[in-house]
């Protein structure tokens, strides 16, 4: 459908004329445009929300809303700037957090923070260290926000428990006929079964806590100003509570992989440690002072659980005939599942030295 963007954009309480509305980046999951106003005033983001990924937009957007409120409340606190350093939600002219069109679509908008630099992907240990910074920095203003308060938009998200459940199903359907040609894949995944389901239940006996996390730790959510300090970390669609384990964990997932997620090279394929000390470095400088004992304990493993449930749902995807993945040629999430799994190989033959980069850090950071 074709929307009229300007007379969208004019649906929020907008400072000023809307001159022009274009659109920004390349977004898999929402559209975004850019709102720009008359005299090179206001700049806000413009975005309509993917409702069949996100089924309660309302409870979504609420959800940014009380995470945001409480960043702001203590950067305030802190003498800093709430519109610079903590993402500004931009109202409906009805009161709402959202605009819906007629055909039900939901629209959402926030104000544009200027003069800010974004990164791609973090290729260096130095870009490592403040992508751990950020989301430790994020972490740390909403270690004393009950997250119960927050909807849980991603129902059994990077719940292994919940994942198996489907696996099984998966694997007992078998609609796409591959089960029989998988047997090593298969038991890449049973071989691990019963680590991860101890893991798991640390977290649901309270062991380990449910804090507020991110869900999406690219280092592209994150701002920087034009001196390089982190700044405040954005698209929060994904913010939940859950452990804060996983945001770790599956941002080493990403930034130490030397090769490419769905890589058919598997020699190219290998864990960086140079990489993953930098990012627990910058990690550890904002989050030791809130995380527990458990939760240092497992911070390296983190990587190894997230990297194994990657696997497992792109392997499941490619069993029930790549249903959920977008692919660009029939083998895709089995090159993806292969590819994850020597990345999961190196995390486990690095797991030692790991955990050394981790007590060492915390101890650091800790003082």
């Amino acid at each position: 459908m074709n929307y009229n963007l300007s007379e969208i954009a004019e649906a929020f309480v907008i400072e000023g004329v809307v001159k022009e509305v274009k659109p920004m980046g390349e977004g898999f999951i929402n559209d975004t445009f850019i709102i720009e106003t008359e005299n090179n005033g206001e700049k806000y983001i413009l975005q309509r929300k993917n409702k069949k990924i996100f089924t309660d937009v309302p409870a979504m957007m609420n959800n940014i809303l009380l995470v945001t409120n409480h960043i702001k409340a203590q950067v305030v606190e802190n003498g800093g700037d709430p519109l610079r350093e903590a993402l500004t939600i931009t109202l409906a002219k009805d009161g709402k957090l959202y605009h819906q069109t007629e055909d039900g679509e939901y629209w959402a908008a926030c104000l544009f923070v200027k003069d800010t630099i974004a990164y791609e992907a973090a290729d260096t240990p130095e870009l490592a260290y403040q992508g751990g910074k950020g989301i430790g920095k994020f972490q740390k203003q909403l270690s004393d926000f009950d997250s119960s308060q927050l909807v849980d938009i991603l129902p059994g998200f990077h719940n292994i428990k919940f994942r198996f459940n489907q696996w099984d199903e998966a694997i007992k359907n078998d609609a796409a006929g591959r089960v029989k040609d998988l047997a090593a894949e298969i038991a890449w995944i049973e071989d691990r079964r019963e680590e991860m389901s101890k893991f798991w239940t640390l977290v649901e006996g309270g062991v380990i806590p449910k804090r507020v996390t991110h869900n999406d730790t690219k280092i592209n959510n994150i701002l920087f100003d034009t001196k390089g300090n982190v700044l405040c970390v954005i698209d929060l669609d994904t913010v939940l509570g859950s452990i804060c384990l996983n945001d770790f964990g599956d941002a080493i997932r990403y930034v130490t992989n030397t090769g490419a997620e769905d890589d058919k090279n598997l020699d190219n394929v290998n864990m960086d440690m140079a990489m993953f000390a930098g990012y627990t470095q910058g990690y550890l400088s904002e989050a030791a002072s809130f995380l527990t004992e458990a939760e240092v304990e497992y911070l390296a493993f983190s990587a190894k659980y997230i990297t194994y449930e990657q696997v497992l749902r792109f392997l499941m995807d490619y069993i029930m005939g790549d249903t959920y993945y977008r692919i660009k040629y029939p083998e895709h999430n089995i090159d993806r599942t292969r590819a994850q799994y020597k990345l999961l190989q190196s995390i486990e033959a690095n797991m030692s030295q790991m955990n050394e980069v981790v007590t060492k850090e915390y101890a650091q950071y800790k003082k």
